[in-house]
């Protein structure tokens, strides 16, 4: 069994995350010109997402693997609390606009087939809001905020979770937008090395979730049937789309939002990943 380290309090002692909200992933995209930049939108318009739609009653678990998107397990918290640090009062503003454009800036990139890694959308994003917002973003306060997600640390249930599922056998992976260096460095920063059979970026095939193609990667890597593997989701939208594409799928939901109305819903839902271990070894 690879060393887990027994909470992410491990590797992180400042406490500052746990004093500043996070800005949670946006529920609509509210882009006039090009309907298409819509989530519903795009499950509505994908015929491998129609297909997948077909076989969504599953019956009960049946899971040899878990793909987590990177925000189920990684705790972004301290990106935001150091916007907060730089622009004192209007550290909530620009984190709610720089993580709305981040996702509008994927799903556009996506749709218009112009990929750029999640690296680059993320500094556009940061640069937009900032402008949207008035604010004087310095170089030097761009690359402290960008290098934060660098330093980004598990959260706290995260590391006694992945050791329960690996216990058991589970085969585990991340599948996210970000890119490979963004995740590994999480994986480091965290003590989780070795505990990814699979560190799985849509790098890999030049179009973010919630695109078929970047489900895909999952099955591809773990040589399993969809149905196989359970997806652990930290957005609505994300859980929608893992949900439409046939896989099981576990909404992490730790800013206790509601369900995005996609016209899918995941197959169960918690605020913790311990929820998560509990629904399959129940």
């Amino acid at each position: 069994m690879p060393h887990v380290a027994k909470s992410c309090e491990d590797v992180n002692k400042s406490g500052t995350a746990n004093r500043v909200g996070y800005a949670v992933h946006p529920t609509k995209v509210q882009i006039e010109s090009i309907d298409e930049s819509k989530p519903s939108q795009l499950f509505r318009h994908s015929e491998l997402f129609a297909a997948a739609r077909e076989s969504l009653a599953l019956p009960g678990w049946s899971v040899k693997a878990v793909a987590f998107d990177a925000l189920t397990t990684l705790d972004p918290r301290p990106v935001f609390a150091l916007a907060e640090n730089l622009f004192p009062g209007k550290g909530a503003d620009l984190a709610a606009a720089w993580r709305t454009r981040q996702f509008e800036y994927t799903w556009l990139r996506t749709i218009s087939r112009r990929y750029i890694d999640f690296w680059q959308v993320t500094e556009d994003a940061l640069v937009f809001a900032a402008n949207m917002l008035k604010l004087n973003l310095t170089g030097n306060q761009r690359v402290r905020l960008m290098d934060t997600y660098l330093a980004i640390r598990c959260w706290p249930d995260a590391p006694a979770a992945l050791r329960a599922l690996k216990d058991k056998g589970t085969r585990l992976a991340f599948l996210s937008n970000w890119t490979v260096e963004m995740l590994e460095a999480g994986i480091r920063n965290s003590g989780l090395e070795q505990v990814f059979d699979h560190v799985l970026s849509t790098d890999r095939v030049g179009a973010f979730k919630p695109d078929p193609r970047a489900y895909q990667m999952g099955v591809d890597a773990f040589g399993l049937k969809r149905e196989e593997i359970l997806f652990a989701a930290f957005g609505g939208w994300d859980a929608a789309g893992a949900k439409a594409f046939g896989y099981p799928t576990f909404w992490v939901n730790r800013q206790n939002q509601p369900a995005e109305e996609l016209g899918v819903k995941a197959d169960h839902a918690g605020a913790t990943l311990d929820d998560l271990v509990r629904s399959i070894t129940r």
